[in-house]
């Protein structure tokens, strides 16, 4: 018996040599799977020891008609007859079935040649393809295992279009309250030109001294963030790219694209794909964490924040605007040290963000989740910022409550001094406490901000160089060096710090 389609039986042994038929003899009377005719089946065939299976209502060749098989196609377009020998319009569809199936058969033969064919030839492609897929390519352009190893290349963000979200309850609940009367009024539309215009100054000033120091700098691409926008949960305009560390995070050679929390921000990928595409190309490994569909569930409604003792004792409680409907998180608020990465329940990061990143991460990777006597929790990167190996800035103002385990680790907890920026300066998005928000350019270069000479008095007394860069406006729409940058590679190996 020759080799048969899965499923399908083939002819008996009254058949003698049936697998050696030629492709063209196969392309005709197709059988059933019991051997006999059906002429409404989708195999239909020769007589057998009886009449063959039937499609009800249907009157098949039957023994009484030897050699059907062999008919040629003209007799077969005769006027097919009923057993009493008359003309059967049931025959005749039966007939007409047949042959139509027969037809389908033979194209089916042909079109699964020619798949094979054009298979084979792109099987040079393929094995291509395969070899792109090994874990760490010698040609990745993207590798990062902490914040503190030889910087090589970033992403540093646009104030280009940036707009003031929508004063949402999840806004509302991240901003302090003296600013919700700006909110409110700007909403929807640009942040002040004036401001902007000096910010996107700063930025580009920022991205040349990054390249004067060695540096590979890459932009997102701008967007016109004013178009409003819906999905079937809500609807809403855009805000900005200007904080690449928001929403992605580079583990290893994989980039992962943060969820995000905030409706403003849904579509802000849009400004990366770009770049991340390249990176992609030359072997990374590219992860987009399950976007959330931001329905009204996601955030508590009448979560109170009308003071900041109100914050303080929600904070404590474990109670965030953010709710356990589905994942959400930022990318900020995990901060890294090889093998050990940190991360804080916050007002944007719920635990089930948190225990997806738990889970894709394992088992090459270990989450520790740490807390802070914070109001207003969000992005972690401004109140614990590590710095080296075994090296972390811790503020002052929002103790860890789980400090003590890093210092039986041996690290040296390095509380910063008080912010000099200005209380008349608008900070619409964020704290004072951008001044320790730094980005380490190697264990012994730190790029600081220029008018906060007493963090830069602290880090030259660690023999630490710094980098002095004036982003004053920048910081207003929310971040600092750390906010606006992503590193894509540091010259550096997997290692454990936290063991």
């Amino acid at each position: 018996m020759g080799t048969q389609e899965p499923g399908r039986a083939g002819p008996g042994a009254q058949e003698p040599g049936w697998e050696h038929r030629s492709r063209a003899e196969l392309g005709r009377e197709p059988r059933s799977r019991d051997g006999n005719t059906g002429a409404g089946q989708s195999w239909a065939g020769s007589p057998g020891a009886g009449m063959g299976t039937q499609e009800p209502g249907r009157a098949g060749p039957g023994a009484q008609e030897p050699g059907w098989e062999h008919r040629s196609r003209a007799e077969l377009g005769r006027e097919p007859r009923s057993r009493d020998g008359n003309t059967s319009r049931g025959a005749e569809a039966a007939h007409y079935i047949g042959s139509r199936l027969r037809g389908v058969f033979s194209g089916w033969v042909q079109r699964t040649f020619q798949s094979t064919q054009a298979a084979a030839a792109s099987q040079n492609t393929c094995a291509a393809d395969d070899k792109a897929t090994s874990p760490v390519p010698k040609d990745c352009l993207v590798c990062s295992y902490n914040e503190w190893d030889p910087l090589e290349e970033v992403i540093v963000g646009r104030a280009e279009n940036a707009c003031v979200p929508p004063f949402s309850v999840e806004v509302k609940a991240n901003t302090y309250e003296k600013y919700w009367g700006f909110y409110q009024k700007f909403g929807g539309h640009s942040f002040p030109k004036d401001h902007l215009k000096k910010a996107i100054a700063e930025i580009e000033e920022m991205c040349n001294i990054l390249k004067g120091e060695g540096v590979i700098v890459k932009r997102p691409d701008p967007i016109d963030w004013s178009v409003k926008y819906k999905t079937p949960d809500f609807e809403s305009t855009g805000m900005y790219a200007a904080m690449p560390r928001d929403i992605l995070l580079v583990v290893g050679n994989e980039i992962i694209e943060a969820p995000m929390a905030w409706r403003a921000r849904f579509f802000e990928y849009r400004a990366y794909r770009r770049l991340i595409k390249d990176y992609f190309n030359s072997g990374a490994k590219w992860t987009t964490a399950p976007k959330p569909t931001m329905a009204d569930e996601l955030y508590d409604q009448n979560y109170p924040i009308h003071s900041v003792e109100d914050r303080h004792k929600l904070a404590a409680q474990g109670k965030f605007v953010t709710t356990e409907f589905e994942p959400c998180f930022d990318a900020a608020d995990f901060i890294r040290a090889g093998r050990d990465i940190f991360v804080q329940r916050s007002q944007v990061t719920n635990c089930m963000g948190i225990e997806w990143m738990r889970r894709h991460l394992a088992p090459d990777y270990r989450v520790h989740i740490i807390s802070f006597k914070d109001p207003n929790p969000m992005h972690i990167d401004a109140t614990f910022n590590i710095i080296g190996p075994g090296l972390v800035l811790s503020n002052p103002d929002r103790p860890c409550h789980q400090i003590e385990l890093f210092k039986k680790a041996g690290w040296t907890v390095i509380q910063p001094p008080v912010p000099l920026i200005p209380d008349d300066h608008p900070l619409w998005m964020s704290s004072k406490w951008l001044s320790m928000n730094v980005l380490m350019l190697d264990e012994k270069r730190v790029m600081v901000d220029a008018n906060e000479t007493s963090i830069q008095k602290m880090f030259e007394k660690l023999g630490i160089s710094t980098i002095k860069v004036n982003i004053r406006h920048a910081n207003s729409l929310g971040g600092g060096f750390h906010c606006w940058t992503c590193d894509i590679r540091r010259r550096g190996t997997l290692q454990s710090y936290f063991d």
